[in-house]
């Protein structure tokens, strides 16, 4: 039921290729796996949309459409799984990234860190003070963000892999027990 509420909400490539301002690129976006939902094209664009959203600043979305063109998956999927990350979750994501990125370079005993607070009336000098936390954490932040993004790309494939694989047993199975009814009726 799922399926068929995105199915009839996600574009198709036949419907981009009438956008006129989508001309220029159209041959790349010619692949029918990215749009196809299946499990493959889900999972990857689901992963890609993990690791994209960790990309600092506002070319998360940028990134997810050119690693889904690269490795021809879902870009509406990939395109909305980016939203994971946003106001109100960046300085936690951040900070969880930052402690990875500690226990991966093994610096244990640094200070701790005080997390950023986002300033609602302010959003430009906000976002400004935000790179500059973000900067000042160094290279444990750096090498948490990729390992996390790596990180939540692989658990976020295997997990819509299992997810899928489990609706499709699910459904087989209700189908199986539809037809041993219809023939029982008879």
């Amino acid at each position: 039921m799922a399926f068929k509420f995105l199915r009839k909400r996600l574009p198709d490539r036949h419907t981009v290729h009438q956008y006129k301002w989508l001309a220029w690129c159209r041959h790349w976006l010619d692949h029918p796996n990215l749009w196809a939902l299946n499990r493959d094209s889900v999972a990857g664009g689901f992963a890609i949309g993990l690791f994209s959203g960790l990309i600092p600043g506002p070319v998360q979305m940028l990134g997810a459409i050119l690693l889904t063109l690269l490795f021809k998956r879902n870009i509406p999927v990939a395109l909305a799984t980016t939203f994971y990350t946003n106001p109100f979750t960046i300085a936690p994501l951040y900070l969880l990234a930052y402690g990875y990125g500690r226990l991966l370079l093994g610096n244990g005993n640094h200070a701790e860190v005080v997390p950023f607070i986002w300033n609602w009336s302010d959003w430009v000098h906000s976002f400004r003070e935000l790179l500059q936390w973000a900067i000042s954490l160094g290279p444990p932040l750096a090498v948490g963000l990729v390992a996390l993004a790596l990180t939540l790309a692989l658990v976020g494939y295997f997990a819509v892999q299992l997810g899928w694989r489990v609706y499709v047993v699910f459904a087989w199975r209700a189908r199986a027990r539809r037809r041993l009814a219809r023939i029982a009726k008879y």
